[in-house]
């Protein structure tokens, strides 16, 4: 796959994405969101791809936001159908039952926090600065992100940063439930990559059931929820991984998980 705005590695199992447009401080351009559409279907039917990791190239930014050049040109349609052209983007990336972290080293504005929160987990540097500024634009969110924050955070809290366009330090962000863990800028890629690490080394059918459960039972009342997941651990026990898992650990040893 040639990429002019992307950069993919695939190591040990895990994929790692970096937006490369550092000049536009890694903003979310067509192009762009074309390439991550691409490189989602790739690594989603991919079996050797385990993990992904998303950051930005550059230290000033994860993604900045949109390409508001490009933005502007739109007209109401054109800009209705570019928001659920993201929205279906990204929500193949919340779907694609493969883990993904987002290493948020920068900037993550607009498009580019609603990119960090349709990953599995967010681990921010701790010079990181997060927030959905469109109404300062007279424009809302577009990428769902109205809906995925006040998910994360609540709606109170998603209501004062949607609505004041405020933007949060990492230290702010983790308080809230935002992202998952800061760190130093420094160790910002080796703690993603320990942590993809970690879990490569379980059972990836497992995970995708764990994630999708989570997922899924949030928007259930209670009583649905629990049902499912009760359906869902028998699946899991369905599969050749439980039996080893188990085995494993009455048979004092690491359990090697084959993602069956």
């Amino acid at each position: 796959m040639e990429l002019a705005n992307l950069q993919y590695e695939l190591s040990d199992s895990i994929a790692t994405v970096t937006v490369n447009r550092p000049k536009a401080l890694n903003a979310l351009n067509r192009a762009t969101l074309d390439e991550l559409e691409s490189v989602i279907a790739q690594a989603a039917a991919d079996d050797s791809v385990r993990v992904l990791i998303f950051t930005g190239a550059g230290e000033k930014a994860f993604v900045a936001g949109a390409d508001i050049k490009e933005l502007s040109a739109l007209s109401p349609l054109e800009a209705a159908r570019h928001a659920a052209m993201g929205q279906a983007i990204f929500g193949r990336l919340e779907a694609m039952g493969k883990p993904s972290i987002a290493a948020i080293n920068g900037f993550a504005l607009g498009g580019g926090l609603e990119l960090a929160m349709a990953c599995t987990l967010r681990i921010a540097a701790d010079t990181a600065r997060m927030g959905l500024p469109e109404i300062t634009l007279g424009l809302i969110p577009g990428f769902a992100g109205t809906q995925r924050l006040p998910r994360l955070i609540g709606q109170g809290r998603a209501l004062q940063l949607v609505l004041t366009g405020e933007m949060i330090k990492a230290d702010r962000a983790e308080a809230m439930g935002l992202v998952n863990e800061v760190v130093d800028a420094a160790s910002l890629m080796d703690r993603a990559r320990e942590l993809a690490g970690k879990l490569t080394g379980f059972s990836a059918a497992t995970l995708g059931l764990a994630e999708a459960t989570v997922r899924e039972g949030a928007e259930m009342a209670f009583d649905q929820a629990c049902a499912l997941e009760a359906a869902r651990f028998g699946v899991a026990f369905a599969t050749n991984d439980a039996a080893e898992g188990m085995g494993a650990f009455m048979e004092k040893r690491k359990a090697e998980f084959k993602g069956l």
